[in-house]
């Protein structure tokens, strides 16, 4: 698990290959990762948007954009936390995320970004 504060903000990741959703024959490697969001803040957040920035081990590069996590954008009050799962496909054994999400201070309608850390996505015969 990987964990980083930023802005008020502890973001939590811990990573899940799928072997039953991958097929290692054609280059398909499914992974899901696990999110929690923790408001260190007193004051209360709502999460707007994500930007992903998603790596294979072979050099390629992809930038997600979006509304939310898994279509919701959670509000979440001091103290609290919000947790989520989703998933990401890679061409590789080897893959890495990271990125940022667009938050919003309920109280003063100011919006702000919060640092996702970076983590790795393995299929476990690789850590062998």
């Amino acid at each position: 698990m990987v964990t980083k504060i930023s802005s008020g903000i502890q973001i939590s990741v811990e990573t899940f290959y799928q072997p039953d959703y991958s097929n290692p024959l054609t280059h398909e490697y499914m992974f899901a990762y696990r999110i929690t969001i923790e408001n260190l803040n007193d004051f209360t957040v709502q999460l707007l948007k994500r930007h992903w920035l998603i790596h294979d081990s072979n050099g390629e590069r992809r930038e997600v954009n979006g509304e939310g996590v898994v279509g919701v954008q959670p509000i979440i009050l001091p103290g609290e936390r919000y947790q989520y799962v989703s998933g990401c496909n890679f061409k590789t054994e080897i893959g890495k995320m990271s990125g940022y999400y667009t938050m919003e201070n309920q109280d003063t309608k100011t919006q702000f970004t919060v640092n996702i850390p970076a983590f790795e996505m393995v299929v476990p015969a690789k850590l062998n």
